[in-house]
Formats: C-alpha cells, sequence, structure tokens
C-alpha cells in the first residue's frame, strides 16, 4: 500500500511559520489558529481561495480593507503589532512576547506603525497584510523589511482617520501581491494595463529639502540607473523641488488644517506636483532618507521626510525593494503617481520591479 501524504494547506502554513518564527520576530499581537483552520474549507470556494492574510493592529480585522478581503474568500490569521505606549515616533511595534525587530537585523527597527504587518510578510507569515499610511505608516515598514508597500488614494478608500492624512494601504511580497488586494476591496476595479515603455520619470533624491544618507541615495540611483539600462524608464531633464512638508503636516494631524503657513505649504506642493505629473506619469525617489535606525530611536532624522508630502497632497505611493546597504538593512524605492492612478500604479511598478533584484527574507 502506498501512503499519500497531504500538502498542508496555505493557512495551516502560514499558522505553522507564526508557531516557529514569531516568538522572535514578534510581529503578532494576536494569533487565530482555531478559527482560520474553520473558515479556510468555505473560504477555498470564494475568489481568493482561502488566501492567509494578517490584518493590522487589534481592531484591523474590523478595517473596511479586512471585511472585503474576508468576504472575497481571505483568511485572517491574526493581528499584527503597532507601536506601544511611549513610541512618539511611531516605528516600533509591540508583540505579545517583546518588541517587533527587523527580521534582516534583530537590533533594528522594522519601521512603523504597520510594523507587524511588514514583518509578517516579509518572514512568509502571511501572504498580505493591511495597513494604513498617514505619514509613512505602510512605505517605510515595507522599504525597511524588504516587502511591497502601497498607500492608496487619499480618500479612495474609507478611512476612520478624521485629518485626512491616512489612507489605506497593504503590504505584500510583490506588486501583484497588492494588486490582488485592490482587485477585492476597490469597487468598480479594473486590471492595469501593461504601460507603454520606457516609462517617462522624473527622479529626485530629496525632493529638493532633505538631506539623505548618501549609502541609501546610492543604492536608490543605481536602482534607476539599472532602469533605464533596461528600457523601462527614461529620465526627463527635470527634478522636483517641493517646500519641506513637515510644519504643513504637523498642524493638519493637530487639527488646524487652515493655519496660513500649513495651507501656503499644501497649496505650493501641489501646483508643483501637478506640473509633474502633467508632464510624467511617475515621480521616483528613496522611500526614506535614512536607514533603518536602532531601538532606541532615530535621534533627530524624520524617517517620513519623503513620504508624508504625499500624505498632504494624497497622492498614491509605493515602495518597492531597491537593493542594501552594506550593513545588510534593505532600502526602498518610492514610486509616486497621479491622484487616483493607484491601479496604473501597480501596472508601472510590476514592470519596475521586474528589472530590481527581488528581495527575500
Amino acid at each position: 500500500m502506498t501512503r499519500t501524504t497531504r500538502t498542508p494547506s496555505a493557512v495551516a502554513r502560514a499558522l505553522e511559520r507564526i508557531g516557529r518564527l514569531d516568538p522572535a520576530l514578534n510581529a503578532f499581537i494576536e494569533v487565530w489558529p482555531d478559527e482560520a483552520l474553520a473558515r479556510e474549507p468555505e473560504a477555498r470556494e470564494l475568489p481568493l481561495g482561502g488566501l492567509p492574510f494578517a490584518v493590522k493592529g487589534p481592531a484591523g480585522v474590523r478595517s473596511y480593507a479586512a471585511r472585503r478581503l474576508f468576504a472575497a474568500g481571505g483568511v485572517p490569521v491574526g493581528a499584527t503589532s503597532v507601536p506601544g505606549p511611549g513610541t512618539v515616533w511611531q516605528t516600533w511595534g509591540q508583540g505579545a512576547h517583546g518588541r517587533t525587530v527587523n527580521p534582516w537585523r534583530a537590533d533594528r527597527t522594522p519601521g512603523g506603525s504597520s510594523a507587524g504587518s511588514a514583518v509578517a510578510v516579509a518572514a512568509g507569515m502571511a501572504e498580505l497584510a493591511t495597513g494604513s499610511d498617514g505619514a509613512g505608516s505602510v512605505r517605510i515598514p515595507a522599504a525597511w523589511c524588504g516587502v511591497f508597500g502601497l498607500k492608496t488614494t487619499n480618500g479612495l478608500l474609507p478611512s476612520p482617520d478624521r485629518s485626512g492624512l491616512a489612507s489605506a494601504g497593504v503590504l505584500a511580497r510583490s506588486a501583484a501581491g497588492a494588486e490582488r488586494y485592490l482587485r477585492h476591496v476597490l469597487d468598480g476595479y479594473e486590471p492595469p494595463a501593461a504601460p507603454p515603455l520606457p516609462l517617462p520619470a522624473v527622479y529626485s533624491e530629496g525632493l529638493g529639502f532633505a538631506d539623505v544618507d548618501p549609502e541609501v541615495a546610492a543604492v536608490v540611483r543605481a536602482a534607476v540607473d539599472r532602469l533605464v539600462a533596461a528600457g523601462t524608464v527614461r529620465l526627463l531633464d527635470t527634478g522636483c523641488e517641493l517646500l519641506d512638508p513637515a510644519r504643513a503636516w504637523q498642524a493638519v494631524r493637530g487639527g488646524a488644517p487652515g493655519d496660513p503657513g500649513a495651507v501656503a505649504v499644501r497649496r505650493a506642493n501641489d501646483d508643483r506636483l501637478d506640473a509633474l505629473f502633467a508632464a510624467a506619469p511617475l515621480l521616483l525617489t528613496p522611500v526614506t532618507p535614512n536607514r533603518p535606525h536602532g531601538h532606541e530611536g532615530p535621534g533627530d532624522l524624520y524617517s517620513t521626510a519623503l513620504t508624508w508630502v504625499f500624505n498632504l497632497s494624497g497622492h498614491p505611493a509605493a515602495s518597492l525593494p531597491a537593493g542594501f546597504t552594506g550593513d545588510g538593512c534593505p532600502v526602498g524605492l518610492q514610486l509616486v503617481a497621479a491622484r487616483g492612478a493607484d491601479v496604473s500604479l501597480l501596472g508601472m511598478a510590476h514592470a519596475v520591479e521586474s528589472v530590481l533584484p527581488t528581495v527575500r527574507s
């Protein structure tokens, strides 16, 4: 008699990896093995076919995106870590057993605030994870954990954030994974067409105001040069000079969107971005000006310097793995598109990541 071995299901494999890896990584605050395994047989008959996914934070399972994924046949396996009390910089996570660590270097932060979501995806503990991005909270951990992260156009999907800065987002292993998410959470979704190549693009190292770690800048520039050499992008002979959005973002978050200084900065940056996207469909920048910092914090450096401007402006933006610094830390390449061009952005991201090296932890 021949004994056959049953291949574990996707949910069972995800739960096995969580049980084996999460005591060291601390990506989860809660894991739901019984509920996930009970849900899987029914979910297999639906479009997502029992795809295991994680949700951001204790309330994540009630979010709009999580409910849509569940209805489409996704299986939530647990809630991921978010910053704990006293973490002013919002770049840590606090899991069930301790602080969340970067899967590439345990002495470094994974970024945040979607910290556990990025770690869960990077370590293969979930196929994708929900996130939210009010200043870079999806893109920064995606960059520092070496995964794909998408911040959607502000207002495209429901968000509980009254300031209007935060947008729903997703962390996945690739643009294809993010496309799978958007297909099931966005009404009227139409798959992206393959973009004509080369893509006209603008590259800006610091958006006119940020000082970028030279090694981070070099990794991102090398990725952009590779895209040019492959015929994927064609750089326009122009830059992107914006005003530093720090005080404007803080004013809006603090409940003073009508602050004259904030209004002036937002208007000037919106005008410059409108002109840029009238000439090119794609803006390329580093995701962060710095590499992942230690768990003690970044000091006076704003990890959000290159991301939160697009929370103010509302543009969709993605983070793709660009490579590594010499100390083994992943670096992210940020792709930004016109407002509402989320689907097109995913099509462009797919073309870009097909040229760049794949990052796997």
